[in-house]
């Protein structure tokens, strides 16, 4: 089922989403190549790659990275170094985990403390309790049951606990 562009299966994994992204990405890199070819300079060039090829990679990306497997992953990270090896990338661009969690943390910080659409949907109560170490939120944490602990929300309410 594609979903606002995102690829899902009925198990709930984006296999065949990044397989269409990553095709996606290796198609459009003639049209680089021959941006390179008419002399477009290399600081033009890593633009354009940010704006088409990691656009690309991260669409919505905060929904559907946390359904991905380590191969998939593995897939999205091999676009970003096959891009600098070219020349096409910087080379100090930041990898695709790290791109995405930026996202997932900007987005969580918009849900926890500007009244997003999703702050009474998915965020778990404010607990009750003392403080007796600094977290990030003041939320209770949940049981994880099933697929939920992929979704956003609850990684990032999870995230950095122990």
């Amino acid at each position: 089922m594609k979903i606002l562009g995102v690829t899902i299966s009925n198990t709930l994994l984006v296999s065949q989403h990044i397989t269409n992204v990553v095709s996606s990405c290796v198609q459009s890199e003639y049209a680089r190549r021959t941006l390179r070819a008419h002399g477009m300079s290399n600081a033009n060039l890593h633009i354009v790659y940010r704006s088409v090829i990691v656009a690309k990679l991260l669409y919505a990306a905060s929904a559907w990275y946390g359904f991905s497997t380590a191969d998939d992953r593995q897939r999205l990270e091999a676009v970003i170094r096959r891009g600098i090896r070219s020349g096409l990338c910087p080379t100090d661009q930041w990898t695709v985990s790290e791109l995405v969690d930026t996202a997932d943390e900007s987005l969580f910080t918009q849900i926890l403390y500007n009244h997003h659409v999703l702050h009474r949907e998915l965020l778990p109560e404010r607990r009750n309790c003392y403080d007796l170490r600094t977290r990030r939120h003041d939320r209770e944490l949940t049981q994880k049951d099933g697929g939920l602990e992929r979704e956003v929300v609850t990684r990032m309410v999870f995230r950095d606990s122990y």
